[in-house]
């Protein structure tokens, strides 16, 4: 399983990667997609919208379940991955490059905080 040092991590799966202060990308980890199984489709119509920490952005659906996903940070979502849309995939292939799903303006850094690192994410999955 790869758990990258750079990034963090919340509880409900997702990863974050924090650019110029308040500008991040979100994923979710490679855990979660291998729990998932095969991604077929990312369902995100939150682009623009302003939402709190924990708040419902999209989902995921996999050919098994379909599985919400959270905001790990307060922001506003600036951008959807437009790869995802024809390869929903790259959810599984990679999950922390291309297979990115929102790059959000933070509404609060100070949360940033609140997020795990690789070592507590790993061994809050038992890795």
């Amino acid at each position: 399983m790869n758990i990258p040092d750079n990034l963090k991590y919340t509880s409900d799966h997702e990863w974050v990667r924090i650019e110029d202060g308040n500008i991040a990308y979100v994923g979710i980890t490679d855990f979660a997609q291998g729990e998932l199984g095969d991604i077929v489709y990312i369902d995100i119509d939150s682009e623009g919208e302003t939402l709190d920490q924990e708040a419902v952005f999209g989902s995921v659906e996999a050919v098994k379940t379909v599985s919400d996903l959270y905001m790990p940070l307060s922001g506003t979502i600036l951008e959807f991955n437009s790869l995802l849309e024809d390869a929903a995939d790259l959810v599984n292939t990679d999950p922390y490059g291309k297979g990115w799903m929102v790059k959000i303006e933070l509404s609060d850094t100070s949360q940033i905080a609140d997020l795990m690192d690789a070592a507590a994410y790993e061994e809050s999955v038992g890795a």
